[in-house]
């Protein structure tokens, strides 16, 4: 007798993408499953894919302003072109100090009320909530021309226990 198949882990999910247009595609569709209040935490390598990603939730959401990367400033916010919710996108890059510089940011003011993404956000902003979605873009390192990207969607905390991530790879 076959011992039964480990049952699907809703709670994360992989795959691969082949092009920047299908990493911004990727955004737009997780966009749908995000709401007031998400916390999204983006780790990968220089160039890996984090800002297109970032661009596609932007367009997903509704937002308005052109979604690009926040490295001088650390944090833009978009405001919502509808009843959305805004969209407020940090690099966390330049900032060394964890959750102590995170605080001059307000970005647990905005929390309740916005999608936030925070690009280079590991060890840093898991302190501001229970319920995160980590999402790790990884490329062939040293690698510049290729293309492939393989992303892990891990939802953490109860707001992600119930979400389907899988629903991203159709």
């Amino acid at each position: 007798m076959e011992a039964p198949a480990a049952p699907h882990n809703p709670a994360e999910t992989e795959l691969t993408v082949n092009a920047p247009e299908q990493m911004r595609e990727l955004g737009r569709r997780l966009a749908k499953l995000l709401r007031a209040g998400d916390l999204v935490m983006l780790s990968g390598e220089l160039g890996a894919g984090k800002t297109t990603l970032t661009r596609g939730l932007g367009e997903g959401l509704a937002v308005r302003g052109a979604v690009t990367s926040p490295t001088f400033v650390i944090a833009r916010v978009h405001p919502a072109l509808g009843d959305g919710p805004p969209l407020v996108h940090v690099d966390a890059y330049r900032l060394g100090g964890g959750l102590d510089e995170m605080d001059d940011l307000d970005l647990d003011v905005s929390l309740s009320d916005s999608v936030i993404v925070v690009e280079w956000g590991d060890g840093k902003v898991e302190g501001l909530t229970d319920d995160r979605l980590r999402i790790a873009i990884h490329r062939t390192v040293g690698d510049t021309t290729d293309e492939v990207r393989h992303v892990t969607l891990t939802g953490i905390g109860e707001r992600w226990a119930a979400v389907d991530l899988g629903v991203l790879t159709a």
